[in-house]
């Protein structure tokens, strides 16, 4: 074969200009279809390995992306399992190899010292740059499936997919305080949130931490203990009202809930899953329990929460809270972690009802805040603070489905159901009967009649 026929696999290596040009052809090659460089001018067997290789993540991009298109639970669903992360790691460290045995490769054929002087730093730089973005980005989504495998499995819980309930997914929502006044952590913030499983439709029904005589579940241990509702006829701990029922299970009769651990969860969460169930009526399958000492952190790493303070918060010098050290001014603001924290914890010139919506205010800026694109650039930071902060007994195998789910929540507007006395409920003689209708007039709303708008 003549020298003609082939410049690329036979160039000739005295003229500058032609290897200078085959040089870019190679680098160019290399960067389009890597491979396709070590096919036309090295060894055939690295360069089909390489083009095979090169098709087949083609061919996984687009089945990745018809997937997200057309049944985006499944991809959901390997983008929460363990095991598929770590598959999904170990063909990402593959390919990082790859792309930079093919990139050194080429520039060996590119045969530099016989391109023009001006043009060897520019295809060397061209070339390294760009084995070094791929590279580095398939290595650095390794990392991320690694941390992410290692993140999912000590937040969530291994255990089957469990259907919905009356076509109802009903979780308890916990906001949990244990300040240095405080003996155990209390949760200051109580909500069950019901999703539909079809629609996605969300209601929130928020309960007072100082609601009195809580009804528990029938059948439940703590219904066995308190058969008149908590605290009617006194309590083991000091003050007998809705969030103390966590502290005395834990710190007092943890023995009832013998099972509680080894199932994902903690005696006092269990009591308080008896309880919000006697409350609203609703069987509770799953608790989400987000420690608000640790609150700060996970803000901080998701970049901050933006808030619309409806008044001047005060910040405290410490948590006696009576010395003011700045106020968070009414407003559009963008608080950090330590602010954040205050915001949700103040008791300044606010009631506890007051102080209840805050905390949930600032949980669903924090919801707000996990985007994909805010949880992949931050992702080491967020996963560390959010394995201290969150606890839950939801199973691995579910999160797929909820992700999905919570897209359609999203698109919704969420019913707000608060027992508060703006609602007709006195917390200190609540009517339970009342409450149970309210929720299910919210849970379970009418099917419009046939012509209505």
């Amino acid at each position: 074969m003549s020298l003609t026929a082939s410049p690329i696999r036979f160039p000739d290596p005295s003229s500058r200009p032609l290897m200078t040009r085959r040089g870019w052809w190679l680098v160019g090659l290399n960067v389009l279809v890597p491979g396709s460089a070590q096919v036309l001018a090295g060894n055939r067997r690295l360069g089909r390995f390489g083009l095979g290789a090169t098709l087949a993540l083609w061919t996984l991009a687009v089945v990745a992306v018809v997937a997200w298109w057309l049944w985006p639970t499944v991809v959901y669903t390997l983008a929460s399992n363990s095991l598929a992360l770590w598959g999904i790691a170990a063909v990402l460290a593959f390919y990082a190899v790859v792309w930079v045995v093919l990139t050194l490769d080429t520039l060996r054929l590119v045969r530099l010292v016989k391109t023009a002087p001006l043009a060897r730093p520019a295809i060397a730089v061209l070339g390294l740059a760009v084995m070094v973005g791929l590279s580095g980005t398939a290595a650095y989504g390794a990392y991320v499936a690694t941390s992410a495998s290692g993140f999912l499995s000590s937040v969530f819980v291994a255990g089957p997919p469990e259907p919905p309930i009356d076509g109802k997914y009903n979780f308890l929502l916990l906001g949990g305080d244990a300040g240095p006044d405080r003996d155990g952590l209390r949760p200051d913030s109580i909500s069950v949130v019901s999703v539909d499983a079809e629609t996605g439709q969300a209601v929130t029904i928020g309960l007072p931490r100082d609601l009195q005589y809580a009804p528990f579940s029938e059948g439940s241990p703590m219904a066995a203990a308190y058969p008149d509702g908590y605290g009617a006829n006194g309590c083991d701990v000091d003050v007998c009202q809705l969030n103390s029922i966590y502290t005395e299970v834990e710190l007092k009769s943890p023995e009832m809930y013998p099972n509680a651990v080894a199932e994902g969860s903690e005696p006092g969460i269990e009591a308080m899953r008896d309880v919000a169930e006697g409350i609203t009526g609703l069987p509770i399958q799953y608790y989400v329990l987000i420690d608000m000492q640790g609150f700060s952190d996970l803000v901080d790493a998701l970049g901050g929460v933006t808030i619309d303070v409806p008044q001047d918060i005060p910040i405290h010098a410490d948590e006696t809270f009576t010395t003011v050290l700045e106020w968070i001014p009414a407003g559009e603001q963008h608080l950090d972690g330590n602010h954040a924290l205050w915001y949700a914890r103040s008791r300044h010139g606010t009631s506890d009802y007051d102080r209840m919506l805050r905390q949930r205010q600032i949980q669903e800026a924090v919801l707000r805040q996990f985007t994909p694109a805010n949880v992949l650039t931050k992702f080491q930071d967020v996963a560390a603070a959010g394995s201290q902060v969150v606890k839950t007994d939801v199973p691995q195998s579910m999160l797929g489905y909820f992700v999905d789910l919570a897209t359609k929540t999203q698109e919704l507007p969420i019913v707000d159901l608060e027992m508060v006395p703006a609602s007709g409920i006195e917390p200190e003689d609540p009517d339970y009967e009342y409450i149970r209708q309210l929720v299910d007039e919210a849970v379970f709303p009418p099917e419009p009649e046939e012509g209505e708008g």
